[in-house]
């Protein structure tokens, strides 16, 4: 029987994540209330820094129940990422298991988080998987576009991928959108349709946030 994620440890997760970020960083968070108060809603966040997640996971009007790597659930962190209602996934392979936890969350009316470039890059959603669409589609949940934009490449960056402690980090939500046509088909050919749509949304997105932001 397929675990259930923590609905109530996702909003520890959250507090959590409040703390840390408005901690170590200066959050701005843009088009919060853009996201639905309820029901299932599927974030799709681009990836180029190491705190894009707990970002998302603290700045975010509602708590959230991410896809994680297999590779980060080790020792005592992978138990503290368990108890806040995260998902582990093995990138590498159809994770079944990490697919139905996934489905659940939203079939439960939660909200799951997505890198769908599926590691940390550029962050500019060059390259999406098709994993998103599927999930999309298959939970009937809208997608938000979140961009996280903060500089890496500025002095006082003390570990890669992160940027200064106390920098300015932006977090624009987008408007949700949903991914499919309406027919509800999950065939290859729509899913992948499906991914073409959500790419132009969220480079669309991305390329607003920016101009908003001035990043």
């Amino acid at each position: 029987m397929t675990e259930v994620a923590s609905a109530r440890g996702a909003e520890v997760g959250r507090r959590i994540g409040v703390g840390l970020m408005y901690g170590l960083w200066k959050p701005r968070v843009l088009g919060a209330w853009r996201v639905p108060a309820t029901g299932p809603v599927i974030y799709a966040v681009n990836h180029s820094h190491n705190i894009d997640g707990p970002m998302v996971m603290g700045v975010a009007p509602r708590p959230t129940h991410f896809l994680i790597k297999k590779e980060a659930f080790v020792g005592p962190l992978g138990r503290f990422l368990t108890g806040i209602g995260q998902l582990k996934v093995d990138r590498h392979s159809t994770d079944r298991t990490a697919i139905a936890q996934a489905l659940g969350v939203l079939d439960g009316g939660g909200v799951l988080g997505i890198f769908p470039e599926g590691t940390r890059g550029e962050g500019d959603f060059a390259s999406l998987r098709a994993g998103l669409a599927y999930f999309a589609v298959r939970g009937g949940a809208p997608i938000v576009p979140v961009a996280v934009l903060g500089s890496t490449d500025r002095p006082g960056r003390l570990i890669k991928g992160l940027p200064p402690l106390r920098s300015r980090v932006d977090v624009v939500f987008g408007d949700p959108f949903d991914a499919g046509d309406g027919s509800g088909r999950r065939t290859r050919k729509a899913l992948d349709e499906a991914t073409e749509r959500i790419q132009k949304q969220l480079t669309a997105h991305l390329e607003n946030a920016r101009r908003l932001t001035g990043r």
